[in-house]
């Protein structure tokens, strides 16, 4: 078996070094998040590490992240910034509208047409799962350091053959229609990626205007709103329910068939296609 080869990543490298951060570019490690958790106190904000083969990921809910060796990106990044207790709780839904949006840039390439009728393709499933066409191509999981800063963890199918897919619900780059080896898919992924995570932290930092771009933007692209959903609440409890916005503390708000709105904080979702 021949031994992983850390990915050159120069663009991403470039961006975060610019920021005077680190980028650490692992042949291998088991979770990129448990590496970075242990190295954040003595990190600048805006720290990287990842890798294309991530053994032991794990996802929201405490689900494991299957991820073929050479052929999923798994990257976390360090997030250190001056939020009210609000505004850390978007930490996940502006993660997965970043992701969202460095998903468009690899399969729209630098096509102007192709990119519009992309973006519609792409979606954030509340709270932060990117999906293609309806099916998963990322998730995040974010975790908060021991020093209080938090670690934003993101794990994205790139070249995945359909056949290799690990379930149903599941899609990759490559099957959505990405060309390119996952070296260079995981390059445009990771520097879109960092670059709008980081930006969408400053625009919550400054508050104001800039704050609440930030977070039309998320409802903007969050797919979820307007369907019929099943609710999987911590609980145990199921709801159905029409997905109906997202309020200003980041919960998705339902209408239940009684006709009783509500906001819902921590619940898994699911679409209901055909309700």
């Amino acid at each position: 078996m021949s031994t992983p080869v850390a990915p050159e990543l120069a663009s991403a490298r470039a961006a975060v070094e610019a920021a005077g951060a680190t980028m650490t570019v692992l042949p291998t490690t088991g979770s990129t998040n448990a590496d970075l958790l242990q190295e954040a106190p003595d990190l600048a904000s805006g720290s990287v590490v990842v890798t294309l083969d991530q053994t032991a990921g794990r996802g929201r809910l405490d689900r494991s992240w299957v991820a073929p060796a050479g052929e999923t990106l798994a990257a976390s990044v360090l997030v250190r910034a001056d939020l009210d207790p609000r505004d850390r709780g978007w930490l996940p839904l502006v993660a997965g509208a970043a992701v969202r949006d460095a998903v468009v840039d690899a399969l729209a390439g630098i096509d102007a047409d192709a990119d519009a009728d992309t973006a519609r393709r792409v979606l954030v499933k509340w709270p932060n799962d990117v999906l293609v066409d309806g099916r998963k191509v990322s998730g995040v999981l974010c975790q908060v350091a021991a020093d209080g800063s938090v670690v934003v963890g993101v794990g994205v199918n790139l070249t995945i053959p359909a056949a290799e897919l690990p379930t149903p619900t599941a899609t990759s780059l490559l099957v959505a229609g990405a060309t390119g080896p996952a070296t260079t898919l995981a390059d445009t992924v990771l520097t879109g990626l960092w670059t709008g995570l980081r930006e969408a932290v400053a625009g919550l930092v400054a508050g104001g205007a800039a704050a609440d771009a930030v977070r039309s933007h998320v409802r903007a692209v969050c797919g979820t709103v307007g369907q019929r959903v099943r609710l999987e609440l911590p609980d145990g409890s199921t709801v159905e329910a029409d997905a109906t916005g997202v309020d200003d503390d980041g919960r998705i708000t339902i209408r239940d068939r009684t006709g009783a709105s509500r906001g819902v904080a921590v619940g898994d979702v699911t679409h209901l296609r055909y309700a």
